[in-house]
């Protein structure tokens, strides 16, 4: 079979490349725009690592052949701060200490980014619900949990900080 050529809007720009037949949108993400967060654990749809928005849900991008979704819009981890200000999920998973080894981390926040979306005002047992095909050997899931619902708080004040300067 040839390859064909794909157009994403990812992160809200157009991108277009020539993917392979079986290519996933994981693999198209990290190779062909060079979008490295969202990350290959399993790449059996079940540890989460790898875990985008797709049209704004939530989605296991080691499973999804990108020619199927091609035209559509993906939002990955590097598209979520704005310049130097954090999303508030990325604030509350640093500030609450919700990464360890940071493996989990994109999929994680992206998951919750897709929860957060549809839900503004989760309960901890939708957080549970929202974050549960996603693995972490770290943290005990506690911390992120407190992490998605300080971040929900924050995002109803929408009070951002900046990032800090490299010194």
């Amino acid at each position: 079979m040839p390859s064909t050529v794909v157009t994403l809007k990812v992160n809200g720009r157009a991108q277009e490349f020539l993917a392979r037949p079986g290519t996933t949108l994981l693999d198209a993400l990290r190779e062909s725009c060079s979008l490295t967060a969202a990350k290959k654990g399993c790449a059996q749809g079940t540890c989460g690592t790898c875990t985008v928005l797709l049209e704004g849900k939530p989605v296991f991008a080691c499973l999804v052949p990108v020619e199927t979704v091609a035209g559509r819009s993906v939002a990955t981890l590097e598209g979520l701060s704005d310049g130097d200000t954090l999303h508030p999920l990325q604030e509350s998973f640093i500030e609450l200490f919700a990464t360890q080894c940071g493996f989990c981390t994109s999929g994680m926040i992206m998951a919750a980014k897709g929860l957060l979306a549809r839900n503004p005002n989760p309960s901890r047992a939708d957080v549970v619900r929202a974050i549960s095909g996603n693995v972490c050997r770290c943290t005990g899931y506690e911390a992120i949990i407190d992490a998605v619902l300080a971040a929900a708080a924050k995002m109803k004040n929408a009070t951002p900080i900046r990032k800090k300067a490299a010194e």
